[in-house]
């Protein structure tokens, strides 16, 4: 039996195509929201359905000097503002209980 999830106001597993993406780490709250109206731009010209990616942490950085991020509270907000701003849905991922 074919699975659904509600996501926003389409479903994934209804057989569109659904791209999640965005920059790999939500350095900055301009550099999210430039991403995510570029993305609406693309997938609303070719009829897909988009949803926002960025990690607030990316704890799992090869180098333990690399930028990580701006750290749950700032991120979050970033991803709040992104979600508002567009109306889209947004996830992130989480690499710590």
């Amino acid at each position: 039996m074919l699975k659904t999830v509600s996501v926003g106001d389409f479903h994934i597993g209804d057989g569109c195509l659904t791209v999640l993406a965005g920059p790999c780490v939500a350095e900055s709250l301009d550099l999210c929201l430039q991403t995510a109206e570029q993305m609406i731009r693309i997938c609303d010209k070719l009829h897909v359905n988009y949803v926002f990616k960025a990690s607030f942490d990316k704890a799992n950085r090869s180098s333990g000097t690399s930028f990580r991020g701006p750290g749950i509270a700032d991120g979050l907000k970033i991803l709040e503002t992104v979600k508002e701003r567009f109306g889209i849905p947004v996830v992130t991922d989480v690499h710590e209980t």
